[in-house]
This record gives structure tokens, sequence and C-alpha cells, in this order.
């Protein structure tokens, strides 16, 4: 009878309460669970409906996925007795070891995080990053993978990316090309200007405003050297820089105009025997 008594004690001092505590932990920890997933989705719709790129909303979304699930654990911890200062003293103090193990990382992730806000630059956009020049196939949190004009990928950690000037040459809708063009002193200026300006007006892809600039921006030590300067849409920059070229070395030889290249005379004084 005495040991019968001391097991329903013992059940009622232990079992019960500590069943009780577990039964509100697991509670507690599910319900949690649902809820940081209701949030987290909810997030994601508001945060869908703003211009931050697709990848930087992922990332916010696990971010407080995490945070959240922290919270609910520390919750159901607490709920058993557990001592959750000691747990977040320990959660901080790993924390700051990974944070010194991946300083480089963090600092990756960090640019990465504010190339996402800032966006100097979107997928599709060439640009010219960390001494690499081509067109962006992905941001992402801790490198950006470029693809260069003889399509090799590159993939460049955003820490380097940030730290760095970026030139994004699709950022606007319209570029200038500039070129320059030589020819012999003996030539004729007011012909070569003419010539030029009819291959660019001939030229529909060249805009008419602004006007193309064609001046004679040097007199260089074998040539006259013309600056010409049309504008064009940036979808449009090789192809007329590449024709434009062409069409004016074609009319430049079609009309006598010569392109001189490097030379040098030398006078020669034989002496006196």
């Amino acid at each position: 009878m005495f040991e019968q008594d001391n097991l329903i004690q013992l059940f009622n001092q232990y079992v019960v309460p500590w069943s009780i505590k577990i039964l509100l932990a697991f509670l507690i920890f599910f319900v949690g669970q649902l809820i940081v997933k209701l949030v987290s989705s909810a997030l994601g719709k508001v945060l869908s409906h703003t211009k931050l790129d697709t990848i930087l909303i992922d990332f916010i979304k696990s971010l407080a996925r995490a945070l959240l699930m922290v919270i609910v654990i520390i919750a159901a911890l607490d709920q058993l007795g557990v001592n959750t200062n000691s747990v977040i003293a320990i959660l901080g103090a790993a924390g700051l070891a990974v944070g010194l193990a991946l300083q480089g990382s963090l600092q990756n992730f960090a640019a990465g995080f504010m190339l996402l806000i800032f966006r100097p630059f979107k997928a599709g956009d060439f640009v010219e990053v960390a001494g690499v020049a081509g067109s962006v196939d992905k941001i992402g949190i801790f490198s950006t993978i470029l693809h260069t004009g003889d399509n090799k990928q590159v993939i460049i950690p955003n820490g380097t990316i940030y730290s760095s000037n970026i030139v994004n040459y699709s950022a606007r809708s319209t570029r200038r090309i500039d070129m320059i063009f030589g020819i012999g002193y003996g030539d004729d200026m007011r012909k070569a200007r003419d010539v030029i300006s009819s291959i660019l007006a001939q030229d529909e892809r060249v805009l008419k405003d602004p006007e193309p600039v064609i001046a004679v921006g040097e007199l260089g030590a074998s040539s006259v050297n013309f600056y010409v300067r049309p504008w064009v849409l940036t979808e449009n920059y090789w192809a007329v820089k590449f024709d434009v070229t062409e069409k004016i070395k074609q009319a430049f030889d079609d009309n006598g105009i010569s392109i001189p290249f490097p030379q040098m005379d030398i006078h020669w004084n034989k002496p006196a025997e």
C-alpha cells in the first residue's frame, strides 16, 4: 500500500506535470511552425508587389522564417524549463564565431544585398565590373554571373563588384559612338567631311537628335584626324560602328581620299670630305 502511494505521488509530482509541459512544448512548436509559414508566405506576397528582385524576396522570406523559427524553438524550450538565457548566449557566441570565420562570405553577402536593393544593373544588362565586361546572367546573394562576348562564363564575388567602379552600358537607351578617321595633309578636308556626313545621313540607325558631330579634332604627326561622333540606340551600337567604319573606308577610296599610315622623313646630310 505504501509503495502504491509512492507511485501515485511520483506520478502526480513528475509524470503529469512533465507530460503537460512536453505536450505544451510540442503544441507551441507545431502551432508556431504553422504561424511562421503563414507569416513568411504573407510577407512574400507583400514584397512581390514591390520592385524588389525575386532573389531578394526569397532571401528575405527565408531569413524571416529562420528568425521566427528560432523564436518558436526558444519558446518551446522555455516551456520545458530550459534556461533560454543560456541558449541565447550560446547562439550569440556561435553566430560571432561563424561571422569571424566567414568574414569574406559575409562581405559578399552584404554587397549582394546592396546590389539587389539599389539595382545598379539587372539581368541582361551589358556591364563592366571588376575589370570584366559582359552580359549579366544572374545576380546572386554571394556572387554575380556574367558571360563575355566570346561566351565565357565569369563568376565574380559581389564584394569585389561593389567595391569597384560599375559601368552599365545598357542603363541608357542611347549611346554615342566615338570614332576617329585620319586623312592625308594633302587631301581636301571639306570633301572628306561631306563624305562622312553623307554616310551618316544615309544610315537610318543614326539619330538626328542629338545631331552627329564631325569635327577636325587633331592635327596628327601623319594625318588630319576627324572626330566622328554619331548617336544611336544602345542595341545598335556595335552594328553601326562596324558598318560606318567600313563604308567610310570604301567612300574614301572611291573619292581619292587617303588614310595615311605613320611615316617619318629622314634627312641625311653627307659630311664634307
